[in-house]
């Protein structure tokens, strides 16, 4: 009687889809639990030219970032947990989930920021006054927080992440972790707090322009740092904005 009324010529299009949908939902067809979702760019992906081109955007989110969140979407049914959880509280418990759990919501929550903290050329604005006034207390001034940065990213072997974050206390850091982990997770030999910015140095998101010049790669970068989001991270996390 279902199936006749689904193919009666009163309903087609978007209708039909969605009661075709439901049915398999009912009948085992379409999995009941929630997924973790690619988000889009915020901007054109050739908004970043020429530091970051079209092309190595355009791979590196719908290819790299894309398959992070199916990767994680996969671990769903084994751990249905995961439903239940925020991707950025996954982060502080993912020391209770496998090694795949760990790498690809790692590698979902770093990218998120990734695209989050950048804008194009002259659009990402400068620091508040008070992320300004913990930049210098905490490292002298921003060319100096900006050169301690830069040294982490150069220097981190093979493939990861360079960050600065605000510690529990309210100091800021310089950071580097491999792979796809953060400072949010909770593992062993991470330093923890509260990224605020954090820049991808594996070889996909620079090589086609910079190839095996990283350090080049990351000079650019600065000119495309929004500083409004980094701006709004801070105050999340305590600090002060203004």
């Amino acid at each position: 009687m279902l199936v006749r009324f689904l193919s009666g010529p009163l309903l087609c299009g978007p209708l039909l889809a969605c009661l075709s949908a439901l049915v398999l939902l009912l009948s085992g067809g379409l999995p009941a639990w929630a997924e973790f979702s690619l988000p889009p760019l915020p901007y054109a992906a050739g908004a970043l030219e020429p530091t970051i081109d079209a092309r190595t955007m355009t791979i590196h989110h719908d290819r790299h970032h894309g398959s992070y969140v199916a990767n994680l979407n996969a671990q769903i049914k084994a751990f249905p947990a995961l439903a239940d959880l925020s991707l950025d509280a996954l982060q502080g418990q993912v020391s209770a989930y496998p090694e795949a759990v760990r790498n690809n919501g790692g590698g979902h929550w770093n990218h998120s920021q990734f695209w989050a903290v950048m804008a194009p050329a002259g659009r990402g604005g400068a620091p508040s006054r008070k992320l300004s006034a913990a930049i210098n207390r905490d490292f002298g001034s921003l060319e100096a927080m900006q050169a301690t940065f830069n040294q982490a990213a150069a220097s981190r072997f093979g493939s990861g992440w360079a960050w600065l974050i605000r510690r529990p206390d309210g100091s800021l850091a310089i950071t580097s972790t491999a792979n796809q982990d953060n400072p949010l997770m909770d593992l062993p030999g991470l330093e923890r707090g509260t990224p605020l910015l954090g820049l991808d140095v594996w070889e996909h998101a620079y090589y086609l322009n910079y190839q095996n010049r990283r350090p080049d790669y990351i000079k650019a970068w600065w000119s495309l740092l929004n500083w409004k989001e980094v701006d709004r991270r801070f105050a999340e996390a305590g600090g002060a904005s203004a």
